[in-house]
């Protein structure tokens, strides 16, 4: 009795903690910092993976302009600037970069996002245009994209926009790793937007400052 009882116990727990994941934490975090209208537009490599089952689109307002958000998405990777998220997880325990790295600033479609370690492990640049927007996907296996917008305000602030889509295939590896997306990736993701709005605000701050600091200061002179 006491048996049937405690498997009752779990099996209520089990059921009350997946009703608030995929009724109340889930829906929450696949929109975090986004609009309804940010959440319904149409973003590059929507039209890639149909039917997603992850579909993630997240949001931040930086301080600064699209140029200055840029260079720390286009150096994004694994052995590369790093994801500034949790680099103990992501990029074995190698701190991301916290300046704009020259070389790593060139970028052509095809062109290989190492997600981690391996000769081809990662995703493939599948169009940009610079200051503006970016799209990654896993190539002919149509399984994955990620998207990022840099979306200027007329307030010379951007919103960096990101969208995540994905579905799994048991034939391919997804099949395994779409469950663990689901409960690791917004921690993350969220880490990362924030170290990118940080990144970026620090130094079009300290490029304002200096501007200010080294400008001519104009004299205010009086006529009679």
């Amino acid at each position: 009795m006491v048996g049937v009882v405690s498997i009752g116990i779990v099996l209520f727990a089990v059921i009350v903690v997946g009703l608030g994941f995929y009724g109340m934490y889930r829906p929450w975090q696949l929109k975090w910092g986004a609009t309804r209208e940010e959440v319904a537009r149409s973003m590059p490599g929507d039209e890639v993976v149909s039917l997603a089952m992850f579909n993630a689109t997240r949001a931040v307002t930086i301080r600064a302009q699209p140029e200055d958000v840029w260079p720390w998405i286009a150096q994004m990777g694994f052995g590369r600037g790093g994801w500034y998220s949790y680099d103990v997880l992501d990029n074995l325990g190698h701190h991301s970069a916290e300046r704009i790295v020259p070389e790593l600033q060139h970028l052509e479609a095809g062109d290989l996002i190492p997600m981690g370690p391996g000769a081809d492990s990662g995703m493939r640049v599948k169009g940009f245009v610079v200051d503006r927007w970016i799209l990654w996907w896993d190539g002919k296996n149509q399984l994955m994209t990620w998207a990022w917008a840099l979306d200027p305000l007329p307030d010379g602030n951007t919103r960096l926009v990101t969208r995540v889509r994905s579905r799994s295939s048991w034939s391919h590896v997804s099949g395994v790793w779409l469950p663990l997306v689901e409960v690791a990736d917004f921690p993350m993701m969220r880490k990362c937007l924030l170290n990118i709005k940080r990144r970026a605000e620090v130094l079009a701050l300290a490029r304002d400052t200096e501007a200010t600091r080294t400008s001519p200061t104009r004299k205010e002179g009086s006529t009679i």
